[in-house]
């Protein structure tokens, strides 16, 4: 391997697609980068992709003592791989060869816990960390990915020219990455915006089934459909290759590769997690939780297909009515219904960021945050725009669903929402995002739910005693006599 003629500027390990586009997007942007891998194979195949694209300042080493040592003073290294035991054993290879000073930066999808106790093992030794969210894929790490680093502030500013170049760069609001916050904050607002993710991608699954199910669009018109959403208040890369996915026919066969794809959705844990975090935080989140609900029973792919036998037997088709439908109406009437259902899981999603903000004292900007997700990242969309103008009107605002911008929209859009819900429910098609998120913006705008009838219970059983509208303080009824001598 050649080595670098002077010491390089920073250094990645962990050469799986992302790290190896990040480490080319790096190079790409002039600063001459040391990479490592415990395979060596994907050290020669990213040294040879950066003669490929452009004769890059990338330099590969098969060993760890020399990879470190090609970096100059403090070193930063770049941490690519899988979370959990695999990055502690990372750290454990490098730390061997770090100096005091020197700074590790892990930017896989981690849970913010591991970052705080390895920030705290790195500072025994000496060592800045900082845990730092990378959302984009692989084109968003090649070309330019939202970068959410928190942790160490000295060691952000050690990369801060680095990060700001590599970003994505947004015209009118700069590049996609800022210091978030303390601790394991970067790697928190980065599982969220996972769940966040999750959500998006089911509210447009369901879009898609009421268009195709119902509305009985082809591909070829959910194609036009998407595009066109595309241009307006949907705007987003989530929508532009939903777009692209109907327009791309089977290489295997006749027909869409869309329709071949067998409806069982993956996931790697970030959706769980923010999901357990509402429940911790105590944050209603139903979209996002919903869209977890969803992937757990498209897992479920076997006891599907013979409980679709038990009910056709019984009855019961696919869809549960074949009525007519007017296209042009029901399409209108979907745009309005996601438009909305998004505007729900954005708001629990932000809601989750503030509690967990003030819980840990970390003092998140949520603006900031809509800021650095409008390029680069799987969520990036205009809507985003509009998110950080509703928190830079008012830092303090209790939910977006009340932003005066967002409020009105919601109005607008409530009609329909509606119908697309009460037509997906008379058809049989379930729509758990849009329903979920339709339920939390009429339990949120209520002033009085029936909950009290709820605490009603709990008292009478358990003696949890309850409030009273009317007068202080808290109240316990023996509901139980009461009850048992008013019957005989």
């Amino acid at each position: 391997m050649a080595a670098p003629p002077n010491p390089t500027r920073i250094g990645l390990a962990g050469l799986a697609v992302m790290g190896q586009n990040l480490a080319l997007n790096i190079a790409e942007k002039g600063f001459p980068i040391s990479v490592y891998n415990r395979t060596a194979s994907k050290v020669d195949e990213t040294v040879e992709r950066a003669k490929k694209e452009g004769n890059l300042p990338l330099y590969g080493f098969h060993d760890p003592e020399s990879f470190v040592k090609s970096i100059q003073k403090p070193r930063v290294v770049i941490m690519l791989v899988k979370a959990g035991a695999p990055v502690d054993q990372t750290i454990k290879t490098l730390s061997v060869y770090l100096e005091k000073g020197d700074c590790i930066i892990d930017g896989g999808n981690e849970w913010y816990e591991n970052t705080e106790r390895r920030q705290k093992a790195m500072a025994e030794l000496g060592l800045l960390y900082l845990g730092m969210g990378v959302s984009g894929g692989e084109e968003g790490a090649r070309y330019g990915p939202s970068m959410m680093p928190g942790g160490s502030f000295e060691a952000y500013k050690y990369i801060e020219d680095i990060l700001l170049k590599v970003s994505a760069q947004v015209p009118d609001s700069g590049p996609c990455v800022t210091y978030i916050g303390k601790g394991g904050s970067g790697n928190f607002v980065k599982m969220i915006h996972n769940g966040i993710e999750y959500g998006d991608m089911q509210l447009i699954a369901e879009a898609y089934d009421v268009l195709k199910s119902v509305g009985k669009l082809s591909n070829e018109e959910l194609q036009n459909v998407f595009s066109e959403w595309n241009k307006g208040e949907l705007l987003s890369f989530l929508i532009e290759i939903t777009a692209d996915i109907f327009g791309i026919k089977d290489d295997k066969g006749d027909g869409y590769l869309v329709d071949k794809v067998l409806d069982k959705t993956g996931m790697k844990g970030t959706g769980k997690w923010t999901v357990q975090q509402a429940a911790e935080l105590s944050i209603a989140a139903p979209t996002i939780e919903s869209s977890l609900d969803a992937r757990f029973l498209s897992g479920l792919k076997d006891e599907r297909v013979e409980a679709a036998k038990v009910f056709k037997a019984g009855g019961f088709g696919d869809i549960l009515t074949d009525q007519e439908v007017d296209k042009a109406k029901l399409v209108d009437d979907v745009r309005q219904a996601l438009y909305a259902s998004k505007i729900c899981s954005y708001a629990q999603g932000m809601n989750l960021i503030r509690a967990k903000s003030i819980e840990k004292g970390w003092d998140l900007k949520l603006g900031e945050l809509a800021r650095i997700w409008k390029g680069g990242c799987i969520i990036r969309a205009v809507f985003l725009d509009r998110i950080k103008q509703a928190y830079d009107r008012n830092c303090d605002l209790a939910n977006l669903l009340v932003d005066p911008e967002f409020s009105k929209e919601i109005i607008e859009r409530q009609s329909a929402w509606r119908r697309v819900v009460c037509l997906a429910i008379n058809s049989g098609i379930s729509t758990p995002g849009m329903s979920a998120s339709l339920a939390y913006f009429d339990t949120y705008r209520r002033a009085r739910l029936p909950a009290n009838l709820v605490q009603a219970q709990r008292d009478y059983f358990g003696a949890h005693t309850y409030e009273r509208t009317d007068v202080e303080g808290a109240f316990h009824t023996e509901w139980f006599k009461i009850a048992k001598q008013s019957k005989i």
